[in-house]
């Protein structure tokens, strides 16, 4: 958004404020996915399948957010082009987004593979300029970083082998 902001504002505003909405209504629909697969094991398969088909068209406003995260990879994908900020294939590979499933227990499709791959072909290139355009991280912030990702994984590998653990 920054990089298009420079050439074309209002694209970058509108294309970053859809797509940041539509991927809150992502994060919604998981904990729905998490939620509903979890009713399998607290309950049983055939109680969480009806809990779910009995509340699926339930109203809830996020459900509006999908189409404009939808409108939103579009205009990203405009604007990063028009701006020259990422070239004609790279916009394409952004705009790739635009068809990835969304709701609730959508699944993901075979070919969520490769739409997820153009955001990496849009995006990666861009993030190692950034990265390498910076003034280098200071020594205390890496080791921030380090302790962070050790303590995460740690926390993983707790969670996953001694799930009573965390459950208090």
């Amino acid at each position: 958004m920054r990089f298009i902001g420079v050439k074309h504002p209002n694209l970058a505003a509108w294309g970053g404020m859809f797509t940041i909405l539509g991927l809150i209504g992502r994060v919604f629909h998981g904990g729905i996915d998490h939620m509903a697969f979890q009713l399998v094991n607290v309950q049983s398969l055939e109680l969480a399948t009806k809990a779910v088909s009995d509340s699926y068209q339930a109203f809830h406003i996020v459900r509006y957010f999908n189409g404009w995260m939808m409108g939103g990879w579009i205009l990203l994908a405009i604007g990063a082009y028009r701006s020259g900020t990422l070239g004609i294939i790279r916009s394409i590979a952004l705009s790739s987004m635009f068809f990835l499933p969304l709701g609730t227990l959508k699944g993901t499709r075979f070919e969520s593979t490769f739409i997820l791959l153009g955001l990496c072909i849009a995006l990666v290139p861009l993030g190692v300029k950034v990265l390498l355009d910076g003034p280098p991280p200071s020594r205390k912030a890496i080791i921030w970083t380090i302790a962070f990702i050790v303590g995460e994984i740690a926390f993983i590998v707790l969670s996953i082998f001694f799930p009573e653990m965390m459950q208090h």
